[in-house]
């Protein structure tokens, strides 16, 4: 072979190779926005290096944030259909976590999604007034 059918074929080789990692890097991308919108079940093990033992685990609907400056894990759980738990755990050079995707998720590598929270798009309406009034007005 060619110095320049080698290099063709290395050219070749190196863009299948890098459409491979772009797709995982992609699906990597949908499994932690599915994670972060509470789609996806974790468990979270916070681990204790010197002693060798688990510390805490916590199970569910979690979105994990990693704060550097805190030095500091925070964890969101969706707990019901509105509720949330909000959890801060310390890191230390002893302390350390791993957190596991519980179960599989369907997220593809060609799928694009924009979601919306209307949180952010309606303002918030404080209204004042009783059902009846609402009712009365509504069927005129």
């Amino acid at each position: 072979m060619g110095m320049k059918a080698k290099a063709a074929a290395l050219a070749v080789t190196a863009i299948a190779l890098s459409g491979c990692m772009q797709d995982a890097d992609v699906a990597s991308h949908n499994l932690s926005r599915a994670a972060d919108n509470f789609g996806i079940e974790r468990r979270i093990v916070f681990y204790n290096g010197i002693t060798d033992s688990y510390m805490l685990t916590i199970e569910g609907l979690c979105s994990v944030r990693a704060d550097g400056v805190d030095k500091q894990l925070e964890v969101t759980c969706k707990t019901g259909a509105e509720t949330f738990k909000k959890h801060f755990l310390g890191l230390s050079d002893n302390v350390t976590y791993f957190v596991e995707q519980i179960g599989d998720a369907k997220v593809g590598v060609y799928h694009y999604e924009v979601t919306f929270r209307p949180q952010s798009i309606i303002p918030d309406v404080d209204f004042r007034g009783d059902a009846d009034e609402l009712l009365r007005n509504r069927s005129r």
